[in-house]
């Protein structure tokens, strides 16, 4: 089969890398098809644009776009108009792949107090760009019967590394605690490829954060403890961006998924790792 991954950037690619090793066809849709490893057929697209060609076997077809700016315009064009623009190459082309997978936030949820979220939580945040995420959710379920939205939480990772970078330039921790929701990369990529290939009938909508919400400062604390700094000062911080949720992803596990790195512990000293920084 041939896989196309529309909007192939650090989290499509590793999309594409697994799904390669596994012997499928790839093709990664970006705007700089050269940056794209081996194993992964780049083609030049702008997904805001009239778009390439769609390969006419494709069976899955990933839409990972991101926005290149905290604006509305820029959320509308890479989300609601993005995820347009591949249904209608799809309609265009006359071809009709098995699964269409949309990668979505958590931050569709809002502020919940703390309170637990599931997939049948109400997704209804104020914040302009959180409804927009939420828009293109619906262009693509309700144009397509095939279509996953995958809503993940804050993704880090190799590259992805502001918490890190926060507590090596003196974070503060926050006065009051404030949850958090996170992913690992790895296991971001690895729940896209596990429900294009390991789930027969996916529900429309998965939560995609590992197995424990926390407290940021106790993050924080870890994360010092890793890099043998003193604790951070408790202070004044601004919330964080997305809302005081908890996200559960019960039903994502349900189907058989396994997290690489069930929590922030795991993860962040597999990244941690990667710098060279050994577990105390």
């Amino acid at each position: 089969m041939t896989v196309l991954i529309a909007g192939c950037g650090d989290l499509g690619t590793e999309v594409g890398l697994r799904l390669a090793a596994r012997g499928e066809r790839v093709v990664g849709w970006r705007r700089s098809p050269d940056l794209l490893p081996a194993g992964i057929e780049g083609v030049a697209a702008d997904l805001t644009r009239r778009l390439p060609p769609v390969p006419p076997d494709t069976d899955v077809v990933v839409i990972a776009t991101a926005a290149g700016e905290r604006s509305e315009a820029a959320y509308r064009s890479a989300y609601v108009d993005a995820t347009g623009n591949v249904l209608d190459a799809l309609a265009r082309d006359g071809v009709s792949p098995r699964r269409i997978v949309f990668v979505s936030s958590t931050a569709v949820y809002g502020d919940f107090d703390g309170g637990r979220v599931t997939e049948e939580s109400p997704a209804e945040a104020t914040a302009p760009t959180a409804r927009l995420v939420r828009e293109a959710e619906r262009v693509l379920l309700g144009r397509s019967n095939r279509g996953t939205v995958l809503r993940l939480s804050g993704i880090y990772g190799p590259g992805r590394t502001r918490l890190i970078d926060q507590v090596r330039g003196g974070a503060v921790l926050p006065a009051e605690p404030q949850w958090t929701n996170r992913i690992h990369r790895d296991d971001a990529a690895a729940a896209i490829v596990h429900l294009v290939t390991a789930v027969a009938d996916p529900a429309p909508i998965y939560l995609g954060s590992d197995e424990l919400p926390v407290d940021l400062g106790e993050v924080l604390q870890f994360l010092a403890a890793e890099l043998g700094l003193p604790e951070p000062p408790r202070g004044e911080v601004a919330a964080t961006r997305g809302g005081a949720r908890r996200v559960d992803s019960g039903l994502l596990r349900s189907t058989g998924f396994s997290f690489t790195y069930p929590t922030y512990r795991e993860g962040y000293r597999a990244v941690l790792a990667g710098q060279g920084v050994r577990h105390p």
